[in-house]
């Protein structure tokens, strides 16, 4: 069996919904959640969910960091504005993210350290560079939230003993 499609024709009702400020020709928009699994080793491995930042989806992520080593916000930067919130909602809750910005095709190229300006984060936020359509740099992004998650909760368990 195929993969669950999580995106469909966008609609004129879709248009005013989603929005698609920022990008020309924007033909789908997401209607569900997105879930993958990628496995380590046969112990191990990591649970995928990838919620849209449209407000109608927002009941999704109360439930997430139950149970989240932590999270990755992916940038477009043709609507960075977008992934505030995102930002916002980790940051509050002191949930472990990166920062992945996406290089698509008609995007602005930007260094991670104009988008770490750009967003006002926290010095220590990683911030780095990937293509959300190529696996190994998914898989990239994805080493570098388990690194930063391990050292997160690494600190935070020093900090509660002392």
């Amino acid at each position: 069996m195929g993969p669950l499609r999580t995106e469909e024709m966008l609609s004129e009702a879709g248009q005013l919904v989603g929005g698609t400020d920022g990008i020309d020709r924007k033909v789908t928009t997401t209607v569900a959640m997105d879930f993958g699994r990628v496995t380590i080793r046969s112990d191990l491995s990591l649970y995928l969910f990838g919620t849209p930042v449209q407000d109608r989806f927002w009941f999704l992520w109360d439930e997430l960091p139950q149970v989240a080593l932590g999270a990755v916000v992916l940038v477009d930067t043709r609507r960075h504005a977008n992934c505030c919130p995102a930002v916002d909602y980790f940051e509050h809750r002191r949930i472990p993210f990166v920062v992945a910005v996406n290089c698509s095709k008609g995007a602005g190229r930007y260094d991670a350290q104009d988008v770490l300006r750009a967003l006002d984060l926290d010095r220590g936020t990683p911030v780095g560079l990937c293509d959300a359509r190529d696996r190994d740099s998914g898989k990239e992004v994805l080493i570098r939230l388990v690194e930063y998650a391990g050292r997160m909760h690494t600190a935070r368990l020093l900090d509660s003993v002392r």
